[in-house]
């Protein structure tokens, strides 16, 4: 059990795993930083490649990437939907701590509802945004000379001082709401995508993976020199935004839909398979590239889901999907590759999370983390690379009144989808509710949640959504 005070992880500076020969032996002239690709998905469920396991669906590229690095089987988001899951990545915090813990959203679209420009002006989901007080990754990068670009889908405000260029990155290519169709870049009737501050409409017609593949490629040519932050959070393979009934759910090219002869190409699995191998395709031209400029050996890659699996998707063994608190809502794929630091075609099982990331990135680089800042992750570099066990035990969820949490190998669900007590050292699809039979481990697990709650509450207020 970890002490109280849990949430502040100290981030270790002494030697890891991932330190260069030449500082070890004293060199003098010290190597270029690592250069910096996290890829992010949408809506993809934990079954939905290859290398996890997901024979029906075609992924080599992303197989290629876990063949060549570590694939994670315990990884964890911190909320089972798009927004705070995307904040707590690029700020290392709780949901719950940097103020963005619910969607930026209109919720009256579910009712077919059509939002004109000016309406649309004032609404929760263009009005809402993470706190500008918050400091994001890119701007701790900057302290160390990397350059950064973001292409597809930022999802933490769309007014000015919210979006991307404001925030730490250099280049911006993508929309900033929640969701889009494909081929127009509408988010229900409203034209979306950006470049910069500005929407543009020049791309219209054009799928939109293609698009972000286009400008993170373009970037890795023009930035090849220099030490660099891209990253590319992806909508494949969400549903697209739009007021057509029925909706469309996914939306793929005929192309990627040809290559699943087997399935309906009117069905949400059929178009889900392929939204995931054109991305799949999108992210081989990116490691082509890497080889290519001889880069892969100093380019640290991440890939992960920014939640469960949606529509179309397939989250087996795991129970739930996106927007539960169960498993299949809240643990997802994660790769992580950086040639000669972390072992090629290893499994890690060890409990980790999204929060991870940010120290983990700062440490490798060698970038010391914002002053100030309680960052709720720690450097896992080390267990990535097989040197020590993970500092995590503890996790916690809140998605309105749905609540969850993990201590070690048990879990504590209480949700509108269904409640209980399970041990995932044994029952990875929470099928075998414990509460009654172990009270004293329920109340365990509900006390630890009360704690985390509690310190969550006394946080500097933050966000859009609290009472100060």
């Amino acid at each position: 059990m970890r002490a109280p005070g849990f949430a502040r992880i100290t981030i270790i500076l002494a030697a890891a795993c991932w330190t260069s020969p030449e500082l070890r032996a004293g060199g003098a002239s010290p190597p270029r930083r690592p250069n910096v690709l996290v890829i992010v998905s949408d809506d993809q469920g934990y079954h939905d490649l290859g290398c996890y396991g997901g024979a029906e669906i075609k992924t080599p590229h992303l197989d290629r990437l876990a063949a060549g690095g570590v694939r994670l089987t315990s990884f964890y988001v911190t909320w089972p939907a798009c927004t705070p899951s995307r904040g707590s990545l690029l700020t290392g915090r709780y949901p719950q701590r940097n103020g963005t813990y619910d969607m930026f959203r209109n919720d009256l679209v579910d009712f077919d509802v059509k939002y004109d420009k000016h309406r649309y002006a004032v609404s929760p989901e263009m009005i809402g945004g993470m706190d500008v007080r918050e400091v994001l990754l890119p701007r701790v990068l900057k302290a160390g000379g990397y350059v950064s670009g973001i292409f597809g889908k930022w999802d933490l405000g769309q007014l000015r001082r919210f979006l991307p260029l404001q925030r730490g990155f250099d280049e911006f290519y993508g929309f900033a709401n929640t969701g889009i169709d494909y081929w127009t870049h509408e988010r229900y009737c409203v034209p979306s995508m950006r470049r910069g501050n500005e929407i543009t409409t020049r791309d219209k017609g054009t799928y939109a993976t293609h698009l972000f593949q286009r400008e993170a490629v373009r970037f890795l040519k023009v930035q090849k020199d220099r030490p660099f932050f891209l990253y590319v959070p992806f909508n494949a393979p969400h549903a697209a935004s739009n007021l057509d009934r029925p909706r469309p759910g996914v939306q793929a090219p005929d192309k990627y839909i040809r290559m699943y002869p087997e399935g309906d190409p009117k069905s949400h699995r059929t178009r889900f398979m392929a939204a995931v191998t054109c991305m799949d395709d999108a992210i081989g031209e990116m490691l082509d590239l890497l080889d290519r400029h001889k880069l892969s050996d100093n380019t640290i890659v991440i890939f992960f889901s920014d939640n469960g699996g949606g529509v179309g998707s397939d989250n087996a063994p795991l129970r739930g999907k996106k927007g539960w608190m169960f498993e299949g809502g809240i643990r997802v794929p994660c790769i992580v590759r950086w040639p000669g630091k972390i072992p090629a075609g290893t499994v890690c099982d060890e409990f980790l999370t999204s929060l991870e990331i940010f120290p983990t990135l700062l440490r490798a680089v060698g970038v010391k983390p914002p002053e100030g800042v309680v960052l709720d992750g720690f450097d896992m570099m080390p267990v990535l690379c097989g040197k020590g066990r993970s500092k995590r035990t503890e996790m916690f969820w809140q998605r309105r009144g749905d609540r969850a949490a993990r201590v070690g190998q048990f879990k504590w669900v209480d949700s509108q989808k269904g409640k209980g007590v399970f041990d995932l050292s044994t029952d990875i699809g929470e099928r075998n509710d414990l509460s009654k039979e172990r009270p004293e481990l329920l109340a365990r697990l509900q006390a630890r949640f009360a704690a985390w709650r509690k310190e969550m509450d006394a946080c500097e207020p933050r966000g859009p959504f609290k009472d100060f």
